[in-house]
């Protein structure tokens, strides 16, 4: 049976299989395996590279005539919840390093401390033990959960030297109109400079 497909002919069903999705690809799996592999799973997974395990569900599928449902997926719940104290401690920790958007146009609040120093702060003042508490990407994201975002504190910037215009200035002339820089420059040279 393995003899009649050719790897053209592997690589058209591999396609058309990877285009479907749930009850679909596994009953068109199931149909190639039975049709092409004599219902053989492990030969199925071998030439197709599809799971054995959807395969072998595919034809129990296919000879009752019934869709098995399946199972709803168990969400984990986040740490926040799980553990409310926690939570709790974050924000009487995070809450004094923090402030709102000046332009009031978000509802986080910028906070200056990192995921990491959160968590050595909860070591250090609410006497949680490194095993106890979660990894520090973790607690990141709980930070962004709970409306905080981090902003660095950006240094004072140097202002920029800008050339003063004065008037006594011969490279501030350069602007003016021509009648103006003559009159300066025939004010400029009357004028004694002082010792």
């Amino acid at each position: 049976m393995v003899e009649e497909l050719t790897p053209k002919m592997i690589e058209t069903i591999r396609d058309a299989a990877g285009k479907l999705t749930g009850p679909k690809r596994r009953a068109f799996e199931a149909r190639v395996s039975l049709d092409y592999l004599g219902g053989d799973t492990r030969l199925t997974e071998t030439v197709f590279g599809w799971s054995r395990h959807t395969v072998a569900r595919g034809i129990k599928e296919f000879n009752s005539g019934r869709v098995i449902p399946d199972a709803p997926r168990a969400h984990k719940p986040k740490t926040e919840q799980a553990n409310p104290q926690l939570a709790q401690d974050i924000i009487d920790l995070v809450e004094p390093h923090s402030q709102t958007d000046p332009k009031f146009q978000g509802l986080f609040k910028y906070t200056r401390l990192t995921a990491k120093a959160v968590r050595e702060m909860l070591i250090e003042q609410k006497n949680y033990s490194s095993a106890e508490l979660p990894h520090e990407s973790t607690i990141g994201c709980m930070l962004d959960r709970m409306g905080y975002k981090m902003r660095r504190v950006l240094k004072a910037k140097p202002q920029k030297k800008f050339r003063k215009l004065t008037t006594s200035s011969t490279t501030s002339t350069g602007s003016m109109p021509p009648q103006m820089r003559d009159l300066i420059h025939c004010e400029s040279r009357s004028t004694p400079k002082p010792f």
